[in-house]
């Protein structure tokens, strides 16, 4: 009987979410780019909003790329812990790493290559409590997808552009997603749990960026240079979701402290 009670109450839940997700509202130009012109916005995408540029001829003759280390632009992330920003500092440069260094030489020096620089322009925190309600929700009504709480679900918001060696920029995007209601992002009990899930399409979107469309998308370098940021596939998060129905952050097994930089 409280079995029944307790899926009526989640369904009861799930009728005031709106089955229905929407695209990410755009993020004010935060300033971090050297320049916001010819950016153009993405009519084609559902989730995310995206305004992107790329040369492609100077993107053409680009075969090394130095990787600054993100970082937060004026008051994103201060809301945030100190341990959480540079927990979600490092997980946006892993997920940059690994899209960049399938397309690019990674070089651990700046002069006389191109330079990808990152900045988090905004941070929207994930609603513990309400990632908790929804986790049960999932469990008790199973099926495809996951159904999350209204007005507490987080987000992530970046800019970054790819600057040739003569400092002029090549490629930019403008890049905000929050987790949706309806859909596959995992509810979390980390108030950056959202944050850290959409580093992972961040990095996608970035690599497309700064890449023209025939480059080939090559086999991981050996050794890898992301290899400082753990491995690049951690099944424990899979199977804790699995489990949960939450996600977890994975665990970094890497040895380079936050921030700094793999060398190839």
């Amino acid at each position: 009987m409280q079995r029944f009670h307790m899926r009526q109450a989640a369904l009861l839940l799930l009728a005031g979410l709106g089955l229905a997700a929407c695209q990410t509202a755009p993020v004010a130009d935060a300033g971090f780019l050297s320049g916001y012109d010819g950016l153009v916005t993405r009519e084609d995408t559902i989730r995310a909003s995206i305004r992107q540029r790329r040369d492609d001829a100077a993107v053409t003759a680009i075969n090394r790329v130095h990787l600054e280390p993100s970082r937060f632009v004026g008051t994103a992330g201060s809301a945030l812990t100190d341990e959480e920003r540079a927990q979600l500092l490092r997980e946006v440069d892993r997920q940059i790493c690994y899209e960049v260094s399938e397309r690019f030489t990674l070089t651990p020096e700046a002069q006389g290559v191109a330079r990808l620089r990152t900045g988090v322009v905004d941070v929207r925190p994930t609603g513990t409590v309400g990632s908790g309600v929804a986790a049960v929700a999932n469990m008790l009504i199973p099926g495809p997808g996951t159904f999350r709480v209204p007005g507490t679900t987080g987000g992530l918001a970046v800019e970054s552009e790819l600057v040739g060696p003569d400092g002029a920029q090549v490629a930019a995007l403008a890049w905000a997603r929050n987790a949706n209601t309806v859909g596959t992002d995992a509810p979390s009990l980390s108030r950056i749990g959202d944050a850290l899930q959409m580093a992972e399409p961040l990095g996608d979107e970035i690599g497309d960026t700064i890449s023209q469309p025939d480059r080939a998308v090559r086999d991981i370098p050996t050794p890898d240079p992301c290899l400082s940021f753990g491995a690049r596939t951690q099944p424990v998060g899979f199977v804790t979701r699995a489990v949960t129905g939450l996600y977890v952050p994975e665990v970094n097994t890497g040895s380079t402290p936050a921030g700094d930089r793999p060398q190839p």
